[in-house]
């Protein structure tokens, strides 16, 4: 009688702390990760517009950014809210079925965009190691193949955390000290072992995003090799610092999450729980929040369809304005216009930008065989080569030969 006393098989609800010690804080602390949901929400949903929008990005690297976009978006949204209900309106209870739908979106979507980063790095490696084999090796097929087999993997490591949370017999203390639910985190309010559960996260973390972690550094570790080999200083750079840009993307997405994992499993009391609990937070929020920044406006190609967007929006605005002498001021009054006296409309400075787009120089193409060739091999100017981690064109023969007979004749003159 009294162990039922104690226990509880399928507790009601759970209480969510939010940042444990720093309770009095919490109104302040909600301004910035507010303001990181919004720009890493806003972000990801103009990038994945642009991919869609634009069939010219109906590529393997924007179709695997598409899949990371909606990972971001995903594993944001589902911790993002609880998170600032809880700051804002101390709304802390959360029910046990709830939590349990938290912590399987949670991990799922980590496993799903641990994996979706590995098959982004394998496609920097073919399109830069490889280029002669991108087309063949990464066809609309196969891609979708990878994303389903992330689904799948992501689907059959985490459901099992599930039935063991479901398992367990919880105590009457159902107070969680954290912001969201996590799969050790509700398992330690238990009041019998929880030796399989600490087990089998062990495993999970160790054959899936560490074996993750070693596949995405060979892969990058070729890449730089790769490009230290560039004779040209200027591209060498270029490269550092978008596959760097990268990197950094890839550590502040693992970093966090392996900290949390470790801290929970062998941290004790030695971390501060606030510092704990404020990396975990920021590992979902921050990552999505930069992605769409190195992924999307470091590339050219990326920018261009933005730009474009820009501009079918500054002409539908001023298609849309009227030309009554009242919304329209006099010509006359301004330092440049047409006739003197005549209606102008007024345009906003950053219409005019959109109409004036900066010009783009369009790849010659010829009916000849065409071959992937990644750009730092491609000397010419009308080329772009500042995208060489995220960018392979399709370039014609005649003009690869072209390129090498003017650096064959640079060289002897």
């Amino acid at each position: 009688m009294a162990a039922v006393n104690h226990t509880d098989s399928r507790p009601g609800t759970f209480l969510l702390v939010g940042i444990p010690g720093l309770e009095r804080f919490h109104l302040w602390i909600s301004v910035p990760f507010f303001s990181m949901y919004t720009f890493a929400l806003l972000g990801n949903l103009v990038l994945l517009f642009i991919i869609f929008r634009e069939q010219s990005l109906h590529k393997p690297m924007y179709l695997f950014l598409s899949a990371l976009t909606v990972a971001d978006l995903l594993l944001s949204t589902s911790t993002v809210p609880r998170m600032l209900a809880i700051f804002w309106f101390r709304a802390r209870g959360i029910s046990f079925g709830a939590c349990l739908a938290q912590v399987f979106l949670v991990h799922f979507i980590f496993a799903a965009e641990s994996a979706v980063l590995v098959a982004m790095a394998f496609d920097r490696y073919v399109a830069i190691c490889n280029p002669l084999r991108y087309v063949t090796l990464l066809t609309p097929s196969i891609i979708w193949r990878i994303e389903v087999a992330a689904v799948v993997r992501s689907l059959c490591i985490v459901l099992p955390f599930v039935f063991l949370l479901q398992r367990l017999s919880y105590c009457r203390n159902r107070v969680i000290p954290h912001s969201y639910c996590e799969h050790m985190g509700v398992a330690r309010l238990a009041c019998t072992s929880i030796k399989v559960n600490v087990v089998y996260g062990l495993t999970v973390v160790l054959l899936s995003a560490g074996i993750d972690v070693v596949f995405i550094a060979v892969s990058y570790g070729l890449i730089l090799r790769a490009v230290f080999q560039l004779p040209s200083t200027g591209a060498r750079l270029k490269a550092m610092g978008t596959c760097g840009s990268h990197l950094c993307s890839i550590l502040l997405f693992y970093t966090p999450a392996f900290f949390s994992f470790l801290t929970h499993r062998f941290g004790g009391h030695s971390i501060p729980r606030h510092i704990h609990i404020l990396l975990a937070n920021l590992y979902v929020v921050v990552p999505p929040m930069l992605n769409p920044v190195i992924y999307g406006v470091k590339n050219k190609r990326i920018c261009e369809s933005l730009q474009s967007m820009l501009a079918w929006m500054g002409r539908q605005v001023l298609s849309g304005k009227g030309s009554s002498a009242e919304q329209t001021p006099s010509c006359a009054s301004q330092r440049v216009g047409p006739v003197p006296g005549t209606p102008c409309v007024a345009i906003p400075s950053w219409a005019l930008f959109a109409m004036y787009p900066i010009p783009m120089y369009p790849i010659p193409t010829y009916p000849i065989p065409m071959y992937p060739i990644p750009m730092y091999l491609i000397p010419t100017d009308p080329v772009p080569r500042d995208l060489i981690c995220t960018e392979s064109f399709m370039i014609p023969n005649r003009l690869v030969i072209m390129a090498l007979l003017e650096q064959l004749v640079g060289r002897l003159l």
